[in-house]
């Protein structure tokens, strides 16, 4: 004869070892928060010292030998820092509009790479103003890389 199937009997679930996070929560930043400065702090060491060091950091200065259309902006924001207004715009004449945007952005996600563990940033967001804005600074840098090489605000910036 044929046993009747049973109905399956609910087994009580053992709790997991660790938290389970919902499905729509972002996930859980990896390490400590000092950890995490720790690393920031060894990044911007390594860059200071090529910055220091004159290593140059542009991947399309090194492979071309030509200056590309940021080229010039990290000596610019150096002379910025000590208050030389007319070299730092020698160097790159966008240096006023840039480095101010790139030290918020700089700030803003070191900040939450620290706090939350991800890097995010306003840039992030889609909002009209955000596309525009880069659009128009995309569009300056090449326009002023352009008029460089042609000699106009002193010509390229050596590489």
């Amino acid at each position: 004869m044929d046993k009747p199937i049973a109905a399956p009997v609910p087994v009580p679930h053992a709790p997991h070892p660790y938290p389970v996070a919902h499905p729509s929560a972002p996930p859980r930043p990896k390490g400590s928060a000092l950890g995490r400065a720790a690393r920031l702090a060894a990044v911007g060491a390594v860059l200071g010292v090529a910055v220091a060091v004159r290593f140059p950091l542009c991947p399309f200065a090194l492979i071309t030998r030509h200056p590309c259309p940021g080229c010039g902006l990290t000596r610019a924001a150096l002379a910025l820092a000590t208050g030389d207004l007319r070299e730092a715009v020698h160097f790159h004449p966008l240096v006023i509009p840039i480095v101010p945007i790139v030290a918020l952005l700089a700030l803003q996600g070191s900040y939450n790479y620290v706090r939350h563990g991800r890097w995010y940033t306003f840039a992030f967001q889609q909002t009209r103003f955000v596309t525009l804005g880069s659009i128009v600074l995309a569009v300056a840098m090449i326009a002023v890389w352009f008029a460089r090489f042609f000699g106009a605000f002193g010509g390229p910036v050596a590489v």
